[in-house]
């Protein structure tokens, strides 16, 4: 019986569908069109315009700086709260577990604001710090979540093991459960990294003078830049540095396999 080629065709599709936005920057990346209506030429002069932005880069250091304090501040301490929550059955577990869950519930908009309103409450500066700690926040339930997953088959008989060969709890939890949650921290600190770069609307709400971060950036050059294009070129180079590290940590995987 003839195979049918409609999943195929259905998969090309849906393929098309989700990468066709993507070329289309890309392409208009090097399009010597001011709005990118029409082609009118290959050049490299966008990605010239933003080698001399000089506050875009600005930016950018500033989100990286962002993303990676949240991720590690994140990675610690969901780890620790999914610890506890698998761990440990009580009422205030159920307190903890609801306040860990709510920042995935609560739209970003009300989220931004609540934060705002505590810091203004507080008479904190909006500025690096509050930003670190609206990351930190929305940035620790993802992380506890996926440790908590990874946590439900975990095979705690093994730190068991460890303490009966003499090992101390610390030695247990360093060279036996650490290393065995690792995927599951890096896993979660790497979606973290994710949501804290890209993140507009809590962002908008916290930040301070001289904390512009890269979507902040963006949505005002998008409004005001005579340069429209450089975010097409800022998007494609980090379109590019995206599928250079996917592609190396393919490459690892795979060598981890057959080693």
């Amino acid at each position: 019986m003839k195979r049918s080629r409609l999943p195929l065709i259905i998969t090309v599709l849906v393929l098309v569908f989700l990468h066709a936005p993507l070329l289309v920057l890309v392409a208009n990346s090097f399009n010597a069109s001011r709005f990118g209506g029409e082609w009118e030429g290959f050049t490299f002069k966008w990605y010239e315009k933003l080698r001399d932005a000089d506050e875009v880069w600005e930016s950018m250091l500033v989100t990286l700086k962002i993303a990676t304090s949240a991720t590690l501040g994140s990675m610690i301490l969901g780890t620790l709260a999914a610890l506890a929550l698998h761990r440990c059955r009580s009422w205030l577990q159920s307190v903890h577990h609801t306040l860990i869950t709510l920042p995935l519930a609560l739209p970003d908009i009300l989220m931004g604001m609540s934060l705002l309103a505590m810091f203004v409450a507080l008479g904190v500066e909006t500025g690096m710090l509050t930003l670190w700690i609206a990351h930190t926040t929305f940035c620790l339930s993802y992380v506890t979540m996926v440790v908590l997953a990874r946590l439900q088959d975990f095979d705690f008989t093994l730190l068991d093991a460890a303490r009966d060969l003499g090992a101390t709890r610390w030695q247990a939890a360093r060279r036996v459960l650490l290393p065995l949650l690792l995927p599951g921290i890096l896993a979660g600190g790497l979606l973290a990294f994710t949501l804290s770069i890209d993140d507009y609307v809590i962002t908008f709400f916290v930040s301070g003078p001289g904390t512009t971060t890269l979507p902040l950036r963006v949505a005002s050059m998008m409004k005001t830049s005579r340069s429209l294009p450089m975010i097409n070129a800022l998007s494609t180079l980090m379109i590019a540095s995206t599928f250079v590290l996917a592609a190396v940590s393919f490459r690892l995987q795979r060598r981890n396999r057959t080693a």
